[in-house]
């Protein structure tokens, strides 16, 4: 008996070293993805998160690092409140060791104090508010430009190139909305438009005929939206029905199917300024094309789908970088992210996390798509659409 219970102990405490030996390989490190599933920008938001999937895909069948990835998706439906408890939710789980997250700037504003709180570090993928950075907080980085890059190339290409001098704005009255809304102004004014009207709308809001016979009374030549694609697009078709003669802008937060479906007819000539160049155009942007084809994915990647894609991304480098992947060894990883080659182009991190790649583009809306406005047949002559 005591030379069988040898002989048994032996056996565990072999089963024993050797999972220790092999434990990374059948070890799970979980990266969540926060952004809105449901809700009004929810097709954005399932773009972003199949773009997020398909790169933890890529990683897990490459084999390049000695565990499984798995993304695990929390919904913060474009509301701060819910932001904030998938937030909890993920800095709650151990096995989370860094998000991919938001699209809406109110969201990533709301959250980045719980990041730092946790010490979970977060790529911040699409929100694009100024202050999001502001407290350079360790575990917060962004992919995207900061608001006040597009918004004054906004002012200068309505004002400079366009030759637009009377503007009405209108903003959805989120920070988002307004912030953007502001800034054109600063900009506009700066290059010497006048500002016929400012007002303010609610997110949700369909009926906006009151704020818009309002404008058309003061005839003019610009309306400029700060806020996102559905109250965008309704706007457009009320100014179409209300034959509001005006060219219409708004910011990046419009560049989605979701504006051109809604607008419909109404959308064309729509202009708006994108962060980052099409998708085509950016170094990779072809193999990323055919890979989240090739994934079967159902939705489009939409505009920010290529932004989830390199956030994804960066946290993966930064694992491939760490001896542990644990939240403080990826924290200082990923900050110090420098030239990381992704499909926007070479992402370094500036001292407070935000990216230090700024390109914006010019988009309009010909035919129900959003094409760059250097390869649009559609140009604004006289301050009006010209086919």
């Amino acid at each position: 008996m005591k030379k069988i219970a040898k002989i048994l102990i032996a056996i565990i405490v072999m089963s024993l070293l050797l999972t220790g030996c092999g434990g990374n390989a059948s070890k799970t490190v979980k990266i969540a993805y926060i952004g809105p599933i449901t809700g009004p920008n929810a097709a954005i938001g399932i773009g972003m998160k199949n773009s997020a999937q398909l790169a933890i895909d890529q990683a897990n069948k490459s084999g390049k690092l000695p565990y499984k990835l798995e993304l695990v998706v929390l919904d913060d439906v474009s509301d701060p409140a819910q932001a904030v408890n998938a937030v909890n939710k993920a800095a709650s789980d151990p096995d989370i060791v860094a998000a991919v997250a938001h699209f809406n700037s109110g969201c990533a504003l709301a959250t980045v104090h719980t990041f730092n709180k946790y010490q979970l570090p977060a790529v911040i993928i699409g929100a694009i508010h100024d202050q999001i950075t502001e407290n350079g907080y360790p575990e917060i980085t962004r992919v995207i430009s900061a608001a006040s890059i597009q918004n004054k190339v906004a002012g200068d290409v309505a004002v400079k190139e366009f030759g637009v001098k009377r503007i009405s704005v209108i903003h959805d009255q989120t920070d988002y909305g307004k912030t953007n809304a502001d800034q054109f102004i600063a900009q506009a004014k700066a290059n010497g438009a006048e500002i016929l009207s400012y007002d303010g709308i609610s997110v949700g809001q369909q009926d906006f005929s009151a704020v818009l016979t309002a404008i058309k009374s003061k005839n003019p030549e610009m309306v400029f939206f700060g806020g996102l694609a559905t109250e965008a697009a309704l706007i457009k078709r009320q100014m179409k029905e209300l034959n509001i003669n005006a060219l219409f802008m708004s910011d990046s937060g419009i560049l989605s199917t979701t504006f051109n479906e809604i607008a419909a007819d109404a959308a064309e000539g729509a202009i708006a300024h994108g962060i980052g160049k099409p998708i085509e155009d950016l170094p990779g942007g072809q193999a990323y094309i055919e890979a989240y084809k090739n994934a079967g994915f159902k939705e489009p990647y939409e505009a920010y789908g290529p932004f989830a894609y390199d956030a994804t991304n960066i946290v993966i480098d930064a694992l491939s970088r760490v001896e542990k992947p644990d939240r403080a060894s990826l924290t200082k990883a990923i900050r110090e992210t420098k030239n990381f080659p992704g499909i926007l182009g070479e992402t370094s991190f500036d001292e407070k996390g935000q990216t230090t790649l700024d390109l914006i583009t010019t988009y309009i809306s010909e035919n129900g798509e959003w094409v760059p406005y250097y390869k649009s047949k559609i140009k604004v002559v006289d301050k009006q659409i010209k086919k």
